[in-house]
């Protein structure tokens, strides 16, 4: 799903700009009202204890991850692997197309 994303979307990939975690990548698992977005990236911050941050602190990439979208919508949950595994994904063909 490679198609123009406007906002934050579940499953989509994020860079954090500021904070703690800044310059790491992760992915919105749930979404609180229009400023602030729950972050997993299945290693640091897992699925049960996703990072709360504000959207202005993020850099919303333009690829949302169908196996992360489907798994949440469909069970309301998704496993730390396949969060890692999305992540990893994107990362290698990000670092294919520079």
């Amino acid at each position: 799903m490679n198609h123009s994303v406007v906002g934050p979307h579940l499953g989509q990939i994020v860079f954090i700009k500021s904070g703690r975690d800044a310059g790491q990548y992760a992915i919105i698992v749930r979404l609180v009202d229009e400023r602030f977005v729950f972050l997993a990236d299945g290693v640091t911050k897992k699925f049960d204890r996703p990072k709360k941050k504000n959207i202005q602190h993020l850099q919303l990439v333009d690829y949302v991850s169908p196996e992360v979208q489907s798994s949440i919508i469909n069970t309301g949950r998704v496993t730390n692997g396949k969060l890692r595994f999305a992540l990893s994904k994107y990362m290698i063909v990000n670092a294919t197309e520079k």
